[in-house]
């Protein structure tokens, strides 16, 4: 407790986030609790060292056993998601996202990704996004009456603007995604394919969502999500002129020195991801998610496309509860359930007001909960947003919630 003698302005300020993790029910679907092995690496002596460049050819000296570090994290997620050439070194999603590009494809370029307010993320062409400013993105949509991705009207689309980039995978997109018709429809109009996998990553590392590296050009992701790791990026391909490109535009091109204690906790997540152990607890994720789904539409919720295939769900509460979904995370965050306001398709509202909310399983299946244990969190939702104004509701489902987390406690 070294931080607690020299900065306790600091140290109250970790011990009141800790004691929120522990007590919230945490369902932000790119949220999730990583390992004390994760947490060790993450915060061990290696953040002391700069190692600009790659193991071998460093630009400081005493990088040899970063080098050892970095080697783990690449050797373990190459034969995680099968692939001959990974790059572990990108600081987030975002920073992969960009390295990605620039690897393949020129500004002013023609790109195609999925909008934002159907399920797309911010570095697929939002025009505040450098993505949007770099680059000529044009969004695709999913179907208005099944809000699945219309992979007819897609291929319409593209043969019509001839893109020189298809990019798929979503921040909000609960279905499994068909990146073999994606591949299909990039070929047929001359397009690379980059798949941005965050999301699902830990899914297709335990075999429970079809793999993209079998057919993406470049494929991103984040470490953190379903992958259980520390907040970072990597960058993965099986085309070796692609993969020169891309670590020249990572180092030097848009970062400096690595983050070697992130990298290390990197390795470390991913010898996770190898065991039989992480593939129990993917199979889980989805169990809890489908239950958690089916629960809502029980309670007469419009879940988005149906239900999920995946880690997350869309849940329209305009629709039934009357509220918006900011007013809906609010009250939850205050019954100690935390959540995140998000679009729904075709939605609206602002992007800051919304008519939805997105729920994942990852961060508390991780500690332990059961399908049993979702579908008493739809109640617990559905309690608050059926009765906002309502103090004893809000007393019950706290102590509800407590009963949960004590259940399944977080130690750290």
């Amino acid at each position: 407790m070294i931080l607690k003698n020299t900065d306790n302005d600091l140290f109250q300020v970790i011990q009141k986030e800790l004691k929120r993790q522990q007590s919230h029910i945490e369902l932000i679907a790119s949220e999730n609790f990583v390992s004390k092995a994760v947490l060790e690496a993450d915060g061990s002596v290696l953040t002391n060292k700069y190692a600009e460049g790659y193991p071998g050819k460093r630009y400081y000296g005493g990088c040899q056993f970063v080098d050892e570090a970095e080697n783990l994290a690449i050797d373990r997620i190459k034969k995680l998601f099968n692939v001959e050439y990974a790059n572990v070194q990108p600081h987030s999603g975002s920073t992969a996202n960009m390295g990605a590009y620039r690897a393949i494809i020129e500004a002013g370029d023609k790109v195609m990704g999925m909008a934002l307010d159907q399920g797309g993320h911010l570095t697929h062409g939002h025009p505040l996004s450098f993505s949007g400013i770099d680059y000529n993105f044009y969004p695709y949509f999913v179907n208005k009456e099944t809000e699945l991705i219309d992979y007819d009207e897609l291929e319409k689309q593209a043969l019509e603007i001839k893109p020189k980039l298809i990019v798929a995978g979503a921040s909000a997109y609960p279905r499994i995604i068909d990146f073999k018709r994606f591949k299909e429809i990039c070929d047929k109009v001359g397009a690379l394919f980059m798949v941005d996998m965050a999301h699902i990553a830990g899914l297709v590392a335990a075999k429970l969502h079809p793999n993209p590296c079998e057919y993406a050009d470049i494929i991103t992701s984040t470490t953190h999500k379903t992958l259980r790791g520390p907040r970072g990026g990597i960058i993965l391909t099986n085309n070796e002129e692609i993969a020169k490109k891309v670590n020249r535009v990572i180092f030097p091109g848009i970062q400096g020195g690595p983050l070697m204690h992130i990298i290390a906790a990197k390795a470390a997540a991913f010898n996770e991801a190898l065991t039989d152990e992480f593939v129990k607890y993917q199979q889980q994720v989805v169990k809890n998610a489908k239950v958690f789904s089916d629960k809502f539409l029980d309670l007469g919720y419009h879940v988005v496309s149906g239900g999920t295939d995946n880690h997350l769900l869309l849940l329209d509460v305009l629709s039934k509860a009357k509220i918006t979904g900011k007013k809906a995370e609010k009250l939850l965050d205050k019954a100690n359930i935390t959540c995140n306001k998000n679009t729904i398709p075709y939605d609206t509202k602002k992007p800051f007001v919304t008519s939805g909310i997105r729920l994942g399983t990852p961060a508390m299946t991780t500690r332990g909960f059961k399908e049993e244990d979702f579908e008493e969190v739809a109640l617990l939702v559905d309690m608050i947003l059926s009765n906002p104004e309502n103090e004893l509701i809000f007393t019950e489902v706290k102590n509800r919630v407590k009963v949960l987390t004590d259940k399944y406690p977080l130690t750290y």
